[in-house]
């Protein structure tokens, strides 16, 4: 199958069950809201090392958020028992401490995982209740006013790790084609890209050789291009010169599917770009398969 010139290589993406949390960030502007977003999503680009995943998902508008105030939706993804932890560190530490910031549920409907974060501990007994848009908050003195967020927080189940891999003739047309797909699914309901900008430079394997402190994951060297010709695994396609890879997690099939279809076609009009690929691990890391002809079978082909 080929799109805009670029071979859409016959493979599928292999992702894996996820919990997900969707806090909902509010400060008096957008810019603020999102400063918040973004210390609240560092270190979560992976599983692998980080203690969760994370990334931003959406802006909202004054109308959408219970404090009618600007607002920025991100997900904490990570294995349902350690969800409590996890968001009650991101909150306390990222959007307490940020100017004019506040925190509410977006999943106010998950009603059997639910979880309680405790955030008025930190009121050292000067904490007080309030209700915003109809929800039940607490009121936290510090020193710029009060910090007013809710405690109780929702989970659903999601999907980790569709993904696609951009394989460019050089760095600069694979970058711009990243850039691209990056663009084409930014600000979307049901889905984040948790890596630096929403693209990977680096990618990671299972284990490494026998080093004398353990590895519990090194570079893919069947992807690297610098290692074409210097082994006799490579993966890297007559060619290509640089990769890029995109990874998504969402709600559900349907959002991630539709994510990676239009990031792919951002993709392929731009050019220089090769290949398109995915990444997967021959059914050893998760259950759920996002085959690319497959989501790409209705598209238009040139």
């Amino acid at each position: 199958m080929q799109i805009n010139g670029t071979e859409i290589v016959d493979t599928y993406a292999e992702a894996f069950p996820i919990w997900l949390s969707r806090v909902i960030i509010t400060a008096d502007t957008h810019e603020l809201a999102m400063v918040a977003a973004t210390e609240a999503t560092g270190f979560a680009t992976s599983t692998i090392m980080c203690p969760c995943e994370a990334g931003i998902e959406r802006y909202y508008s004054p109308e959408e958020t219970p404090d009618k105030r600007p607002g920025v939706s991100i997900f904490i993804c990570t294995a349902r028992k350690s969800m409590k932890e996890n968001v009650a560190a991101r909150i306390s530490q990222c959007v307490l401490t940020a100017a004019t910031a506040s925190a509410f549920d977006g999943f106010p409907d998950a009603a059997g995982t639910r979880f309680h974060i405790k955030m008025h501990y930190f009121g050292d007994s000067y904490e007080s209740r309030c209700t915003v848009g109809g929800r039940k908050c607490w009121k936290i003195p510090v020193m710029e006013g009060d910090y007013t967020g809710e405690e109780s927080f929702g989970a659903v189940k999601g999907i980790a790790g569709g993904n696609f891999l951009i394989m460019g003739k050089n760095k600069e047309s694979a970058l711009s084609a990243a850039q691209a797909a990056i663009e084409a699914i930014r600000n979307r309901e049901g889905i984040i890209t948790g890596f630096p900008g929403g693209i990977v430079a680096s990618g990671s394997k299972v284990a490494s050789k026998n080093y004398r402190f353990p590895m519990s994951a090194s570079t893919n060297h069947r992807l690297c291009p610098t290692l074409k010709g210097k082994i006799e695994d490579s993966l890297v396609p007559e060619g290509v010169n640089s990769i890029y890879e995109i990874v998504i997690n969402g709600t559900d099939t349907g959002v991630i599917e539709a994510a990676m279809r239009d990031g792919i076609l951002a993709a392929t009009e731009k050019e220089g770009i090769m290949y398109i690929g995915a990444g997967n691990y021959d059914g050893k890391l998760g259950s759920n398969n996002f085959h690319l002809h497959e989501i790409l079978k209705n598209v238009n082909k040139t």
